[in-house]
């Protein structure tokens, strides 16, 4: 029997990757280049709470769970809060 593949996996990048374009949308005045992008997507990530989940590699995963109502409303408030501090201070 081969030995079973797992890794660990947030789900709260997924959402914070998935939901970041349309929170920028809503603000057209900030950078969207890739080092502006990463930076909103640590600083929101740092602010919220991991959601860890432990998978077996090439498995199919439920976002069910994830696209809840409070987690996409934590990932919005934490993803504003980070382009604000971004578009104070950007790095590029």
């Amino acid at each position: 029997m081969s030995e079973m593949k797992v890794f660990l996996k947030n789900y709260m990048e997924d959402m914070v990757w998935l939901l970041l374009d349309d929170v920028l949308q809503k603000w057209p005045e900030v950078c969207g280049c890739t080092v502006c992008r990463h930076d909103i997507a640590a600083i929101a990530l740092n602010s919220l709470q991991p959601r860890y989940v432990v998978r077996e590699q090439g498995e199919v995963y439920s976002k069910v769970s994830v696209l809840e109502a409070q987690y996409r409303a934590d990932v919005y408030a934490a993803l504003t809060k980070a382009i604000l501090l971004v578009q104070r201070k950007p790095r590029h």
